[in-house]
Formats: C-alpha cells, sequence, structure tokens
C-alpha cells in the first residue's frame, strides 16, 4: 500500500489506517476474538496505522490493541503506527463527557495507555478534546515533555480550529490533526486541510465513512439498542431520509464504475488530498479488505467534482453528533 508521512519528518503509515474505537463500544455488542482477526488480516493487508483512545470502552480497546501487539514481532512492531488520544473523562455506561487538558492529568493518562498498550513509548499521542479554560501552549508543553521523556515519538491534536493548530504548532511540531471528514462532513475543507499542508501537519480523518451511513444506508430500527447512531441526528428523522436520498445517488455513481460506495468515498479523500490519512474502523475481515482496495482506486478530477458537488455542504442534512458530543470540539 502506499505510505504516507505522519509530519514533515515523521514515521510512515500505510494511506489507510484502521479506525479501532467500535471494536469495543458505541456501535452494539463487538468480539475481541473476531476484533483481533480483524488487526491481523489488517497488517497482513499492509494497514499499518492503528488508531484507539483511552475513552474507548473506558481503556478496553487499549488492552486489546496490546494484545495485538504482543503477539506480533519486533519488526512489525516497529513498522506500525500505534496512536491513542487523552482528554475525555465518562462514566461507564454515559455518553456525556468532560475534558481534562491539565499537565497532571495528560501525565497520568500516558502512563496508563502505555501500560493497557504494553509498549514503552507511543507513536502518536493525541489530545482527544481541548479543554479552552487550558491554553493550548500549556497542553503542549506538556505532551512535548512526553516527547523529550521517550514516552510518545509524535504528538497530535483532535478536532481543533485553524487558529488553535497555528499556536500548538508554534510550541512543537504537530505531527497529525484529527478530525471527521467524508464526503457527507467537509468541515475541514473551510481552512484546516490548507493549514495543514501549509505546516506539514498530516490530516488524518476519522469516520471517513460516515460511520457506515455512506457504504450503505442505515436502518436505524435494527441497530442494537447500545448504538450510538440511533440519537446521531444525520441518521434519523428528515435528515436520515434527505441523506439516504444522497447515498443512493452515490450508489449509482459507484456502480457505473464497478465499485463499491466504501471504495469510492475512500478513493474520493486519498485521490483529492496527499496529506490526508483515512482512517475507516471495521469489526469485520471482508470490509476491512473492501477498504483497503480503496488505495488502488484512481479517480479523474472529473469524478472528484461530480463528487464534490453531489455531497454539496447544502445538500446534507443534520448534525454530526448530538448536543454531547460536541463538548470539546472547536470549529473553524
Amino acid at each position: 500500500m502506499e505510505q504516507r508521512k505522519l509530519g514533515d519528518n515523521g514515521k510512515l503509515s500505510s494511506a489507510i489506517g484502521l479506525g479501532c474505537m467500535g471494536m469495543s463500544e458505541f456501535y452494539g455488542k463487538s468480539n475481541d476474538a473476531d476484533s483481533l482477526r480483524v488487526l491481523a488480516r489488517a497488517l497482513e493487508v499492509g494497514v499499518t496505522h492503528f488508531d484507539t483512545a483511552d475513552t474507548y470502552g473506558f481503556g478496553r480497546n487499549e488492552q486489546l490493541l496490546g494484545q495485538f501487539v504482543a503477539h506480533i514481532g519486533k519488526a512489525e512492531r516497529d513498522n506500525i503506527v500505534l496512536a491513542t488520544k487523552f482528554g475525555i473523562v465518562r462514566s461507564e455506561g454515559k455518553y456525556e463527557r468532560r475534558i481534562d487538558n491539565s499537565p497532571a492529568y495528560i501525565r497520568q493518562a500516558c502512563e496508563a495507555s502505555l501500560k493497557r498498550l504494553g509498549v514503552e513509548r507511543i507513536d502518536l499521542y493525541y489530545c482527544h478534546r481541548r479543554d479552552l479554560s487550558v491554553p493550548i501552549e500549556e497542553v503542549v508543553s506538556s505532551m512535548a515533555a512526553l516527547v523529550a521523556a521517550g514516552k510518545v515519538a509524535a504528538i497530535g491534536l483532535s478536532e481543533v480550529s485553524p487558529q488553535t493548530l497555528r499556536r500548538a504548532h508554534a510550541i512543537h511540531p504537530i505531527a497529525a490533526v484529527q478530525s471527521e471528514y467524508s464526503l457527507w462532513s467537509r468541515e475541514p475543507e473551510h481552512a484546516m486541510l490548507d493549514t495543514c499542508a501549509e505546516l506539514g501537519t498530516t490530516f488524518v480523518a476519522y469516520s471517513p465513512l460516515g460511520r457506515s451511513f455512506l457504504a450503505g444506508p442505515v436502518n436505524v430500527d435494527a441497530l442494537a439498542p447500545n448504538d450510538f447512531r440511533r440519537s446521531n441526528p444525520k441518521f434519523n428523522g428528515d435528515a436520515g431520509a434527505q441523506n439516504q436520498q444522497l447515498v443512493s445517488e452515490l450508489t449509482a455513481f459507484a456502480s457505473r464504475y464497478g465499485l463499491k460506495n466504501s471504495q469510492v468515498a475512500l478513493a474520493w479523500i486519498l485521490n483529492k488530498h496527499q496529506n490526508v490519512i483515512p482512517i475507516p474502523g471495521t469489526r469485520r475481515v471482508s470490509y476491512l479488505e473492501s477498504n483497503v482496495s480503496a488505495s488502488s482506486v484512481t479517480l479523474t478530477s472529473k469524478q472528484i467534482q461530480e463528487l464534490d458537488e453531489m455531497f454539496a455542504p447544502g445538500r446534507v442534512a443534520g448534525e454530526r453528533y448530538p448536543e454531547a458530543g460536541f463538548t470539546g470540539i472547536e470549529s473553524e
């Protein structure tokens, strides 16, 4: 698979990574044995970028990644990017959260993540969400201290504004910014993608398949009771119906070229931006293989323009999170 660099002088990453959140929470019941098979297969087909966070499953997702890492060879461990995050504090069984960016918490969170992952150094460590009461300069200084101590190789930010990125980058190089970006979530195109390109910061796109909605309309009524998409505005009511029509148009587009919706959605990102790494999540080997195959799909400028117009922001309905999900997210 094509390799893309994390930051100007950072580690190489596969052009498509694997988001691991759904293996432990938010999308109904999961099975660790199945997830470990997906992780192993991902490595076999060239995926080297694995993304988690301490809040996913309240540490269980990091533990799962730790099991995976413990069973691969040193050469493979040295070749992968193990990314995790700190900052979101939640109570078991609740979606609501608070944000903690204090220096003491950052140090504590890093040590806990290192232990759960079973590694001596985290390849990419993100501030998951901003606490606006703590200056970003203070947050980045605390993270830079972890780099100096050898506990972290590179640092990143998630869901921040371009202005915050510039302030942070002035303190220490920011290797990556992670935010939601897909055909139906185009906010980073306002300024963030250009800012990342200017600063040499890689943009990591989470939910590049719209939490699977872009792969094919999701029947909300059939989702598990604890699947958070049941409360996601884009999936429900008039917004959900309007967005299903857009997915039907995407299906017609993909069919013209003998492709799947998911392949088109990922190829749109990869062909449009050279410094973006999408990290679709899945718990199925077949979906993983289909997603990875998108790295070999070439779209023409005309095709990209057609997709841009198909999913023009005014045509997409609904907010991307319920109200509680916007805690700690900065707008551009």
